[in-house]
């Protein structure tokens, strides 16, 4: 049985320590969103910090949710997320798994991926290309220059070579070409590696702002998070006051904390269905050799 010294304890009280400290500086502000979004004009206006509404009002998710624009962003966010998610673990996982194989030429390609990892062409030589394929103001200019990354790609692939080669050997005597072994034997083993990255890349997708604000122009293509950066960092709600019929508008910081909340929410009611296959998955395709 092992024995616990008292530095094995003070070591477990000092992270204990620790991770309370940083559970609560993550849900403090978290905390003090959803308060505000549900707060008053009069509880906002009379408080600087606000952790539990004296009054709970709804009128700011009344006026976003009332809003089209906020509305077909939001439905532009999910569309790119999941068919960006579909196209890429479609892409990354056939890639890998032709990797996973030995064949002539398969250091080369291996070595052409590590190379896009270790250097990275850059924001402008990248906006050229966009451009020059026509992919500008598309929302596929948000989906098929990221269809592969280099490191989901090779933690997949170690992954695929993990899998006992007597499954493929076994299968090729019943006559099964590779096709019919990636999909019927292959896929179905990897379900944890195929939801944790299907994760990685639906929360990138999800979060990410840069290349909506560089590639679309059209408000009416801009994900969410662009918008949100128009209403949070810029601070700028004309594009949330259409078809408004509120007398007197929620106080614009009320807005913000109620349109970041409701970013957020579709990602944080995901993530519990796949958390049990998140550490699993990860571990596999990294630590095995």
């Amino acid at each position: 049985m092992f024995h616990r010294t008292i530095g094995d304890r003070i070591l477990e009280t000092v992270n204990i320590f620790l991770l309370i400290v940083i559970s609560i500086s993550m849900f403090v502000p978290f905390l003090y969103i959803f308060s505000v979004s549900f707060s008053s004009m009069k509880d906002y206006l009379e408080n600087d910090f606000i952790l539990w509404p004296k009054e709970w009002v709804a009128d700011a998710y009344r006026y976003i949710l009332g809003n089209d624009r906020f509305i077909r962003s939001i439905g532009v966010t999910i569309l790119i997320t999941v068919l960006g998610t579909l196209l890429n673990l479609i892409f990354t996982t056939t890639m890998a798994y032709g990797l996973s194989r030995e064949f002539v030429g398969q250091r080369t390609i291996l070595f052409m991926v590590l190379f896009t990892f270790l250097f990275g062409a850059g924001i402008i030589p990248t906006y050229l290309v966009v451009k020059a394929t026509g992919l500008l103001d598309s929302i596929w200019a948000l989906i098929i220059p990221v269809l592969i990354s280099p490191w989901n790609l090779i933690v997949i692939r170690q992954f695929f070579r993990n899998i006992p080669e007597e499954l493929h050997e076994a299968a090729i005597m019943d006559g099964a070409n590779p096709f019919t072994i990636f999909g019927t034997i292959i896929l179905p083993l990897s379900k944890p590696a195929l939801a944790t990255f299907g994760l990685f890349y639906a929360v990138s997708h999800w979060n990410s702002y840069f290349t909506g604000l560089i590639y679309l122009s059209d408000p009416a293509k801009w994900p969410i998070q662009v918008l949100l950066r128009q209403i949070v960092v810029v601070n700028d709600n004309t594009s949330l006051m259409e078809q408004q019929t509120l007398v007197q508008p929620p106080p614009a910081e009320t807005i913000q904390m109620a349109a970041i909340l409701l970013a957020t929410v579709p990602i944080l009611i995901i993530y519990p269905f796949l958390q049990r296959h998140f550490a699993k998955g990860v571990m596999l395709g990294s630590v095995k050799g």
